[in-house]
């Protein structure tokens, strides 16, 4: 079996018009949210054994405030950063899984839509309530997890997926916080 973690970017800041999309940091929502993001995927054992993350800004940010609240006494999961990740298609990011995910068994990619959303799309088997949530939108911070029946990650093909969560910042207990 394989777990897939598919995690968009926390919110990011456009105060600076200057910057290319590429640099833009996060917002202070952003750094509020993701902790909580993290600490919910820890209460539930979604832990990564690698995670694969876009070189942009903001996902390396995501990533620092990810990577210390999933470690545990272990430390934090290995990580690659991959440029290539950076806007990617479905199609790109599923070729890129396959390529840099190795024998672990659960992986963590950290990107940017529309390539996570339509992704996560692409993969889960439609039907389930969580799909429906999911065919909605795939906000800033928010994680889906999918199971896979399968021994290699190139055996990942659309709809073979079982959207097993689907979390946004919005839903976790703290959420009056994270509007701001």
């Amino acid at each position: 079996m394989k777990r897939l973690i598919l995690l968009r970017h926390a919110k990011s800041s456009w105060d600076d018009p200057g910057l290319r999309d590429h640099e833009r940091p996060l917002a202070p929502r952003g750094v509020r949210a993701v902790p909580e993001i993290a600490r919910w995927m820890a209460r539930h054992d979604y832990v990564p054994q690698l995670a694969l993350c876009s070189d942009a800004v903001r996902t390396r940010q995501t990533w620092a405030l990810v990577a210390d609240l999933l470690g545990g006494t272990a430390g934090p999961p290995a990580l690659s950063i991959e440029p290539d990740l950076y806007l990617a298609s479905p199609h790109e990011i599923r070729h890129l899984v396959a390529e840099r995910a190795g024998d672990v068994d659960v992986l963590l990619v950290i990107g940017h839509n529309p390539g996570m959303h339509g992704l996560a799309l692409a993969l889960a088997h439609p039907g389930s309530t969580e799909a429906a949530r999911l065919a909605h939108k795939f906000p800033t911070a928010a994680v889906a997890v999918l199971d896979f029946d399968v021994d290699e990650w190139s055996e990942l093909h659309p709809g073979t997926g079982r959207l097993v969560a689907f979390v946004r910042p919005k839903d976790l207990p703290g959420a009056a916080d994270l509007r701001l």
